[in-house]
């Protein structure tokens, strides 16, 4: 399946990017660019496991923070894991997945909000 979803983060006049975008950058700029951060890969910074997820997220629930190396600009990103068969310094790759948790578990209603996103697997 050929899928053109983009992680987009956001750039700012002092080259600085963050995701997820924000309306002002770090210096108080408005973007001036996007970048999409599929297209690279990251280091995983830390990572845990949660045994006592939220409704409708797949019980473990393995979670990590990694960095993004964007040009020699670091982008961090916190996101759901493939799997917890990982280690710190780890590479890993966005995977666009339709569903990150069960829309039909837990108080909200299926049109409330997108359920789709990205989570980062091993390379």
């Amino acid at each position: 399946m050929t899928d053109e979803r983009t992680m987009e983060a956001h750039r700012y006049p002092d080259g600085s990017i963050t995701y997820p975008g924000h309306l002002l950058g770090p210096g108080g700029e408005e973007a001036v660019g996007t970048v999409d951060l599929s297209e690279y890969t990251a280091e995983i910074v830390t990572w845990t496991t949660s045994t006592a997820p939220p409704p409708g997220v797949d019980e473990p629930n393995h979670l990590a923070i990694v960095e993004f190396d964007v040009d020699g600009e670091p982008v961090r990103a916190i996101g759901q894991l493939t799997t917890g068969d990982v280690a710190i310094g780890d590479e890993v790759r966005p995977v666009y997945v339709e569903e990150l948790r069960d829309p039909d578990a837990g108080i909200r209603e299926r049109e409330s909000q997108e359920w789709d996103g990205f989570r980062f697997e091993p390379v």
